[in-house]
């Protein structure tokens, strides 16, 4: 019969294990525990069989119960299938975007394509207002009724969700390093591969910008909402 040991209160039973074991014995029944011989499974043969004219070799008979050993188990691991994702159909290659949120809140930046994993590709240009080559998520971003031709910008097919993956960084330190009071932060140096395609892509733009008089001025302007002002009543 099973001991009671019940709750006395939370956290907390009646007896503990010590007396739980002293009571119900389970040492003397894991002292003298019984191994079971293992069973041996005799090789199953293919049976041939007769029907009608012909034989037919019947292969082994399926088993009737799911194998309880894990690694019998077929493992059904699921592949990851990266969706495409809808843009908005007011953000076309060209079209003036406001940045709402991080860094860059309030700039003003042109989308240049969808990258595959849905973000968009942009930039200020760097030279305008400071905003170089980003990812970005449409939900961050509204999109204004002002368009700049950018059939002539040309992105190297480099530029993609790759290109902006951040460097692991290695978590060892040295002994020196991990006892020294002074951390001088490193200013990071960027490649110049990065540079002259930020170069090649704001070149292009830039050349489209002198062509209309006030889009430079535009894209320069940041942002904000006066007093007054809102946004669900604005018109982009």
């Amino acid at each position: 019969m099973a001991l009671d040991n019940k709750f006395v209160a939370k956290g907390l039973r009646l007896y503990s294990a010590r007396s739980v074991a002293n009571r119900t014995k389970t040492f003397v029944a894991k002292k003298n525990k019984v191994v079971a011989p293992k069973k041996v499974v005799a090789p199953v043969t293919p049976v041939e069989k007769t029907f009608g004219k012909g034989k037919r070799v019947i292969a082994a008979k399926a088993s009737k119960f799911a194998p309880s050993i894990p690694a019998e188990i077929r493992s059904t691991a699921a592949k990851k299938v990266q969706q495409k994702v809808a843009l908005r159909k007011s953000i076309t290659p060209g079209t003036v975007l406001i940045i709402l949120a991080g860094r860059f809140a309030g700039k003003r930046v042109v989308a240049l394509k969808q990258l595959d994993s849905g973000l968009i590709l942009i930039t200020g240009p760097f030279k305008v207002n400071g905003v170089p080559l980003r990812r970005i998520d449409q939900r961050y971003v509204i999109a204004t009724s002002t368009k700049i031709d950018v059939s002539s910008v040309k992105v190297a097919a480099t530029i993609n969700d790759a290109y902006f993956a951040a460097e692991k960084k290695s978590t060892t330190k040295s002994e020196g390093a991990f006892f020294s009071d002074e951390k001088k932060a490193e200013k990071k140096k960027i490649a110049d591969s990065r540079v002259a395609d930020q170069k090649s892509v704001d070149s292009a733009i830039l050349a489209v910008l002198k062509k209309e008089k006030f889009l430079t001025v535009y894209l320069k302007t940041k942002f904000y909402l006066k007093k007054g002002e809102f946004p669900h009543q604005l018109k982009f």
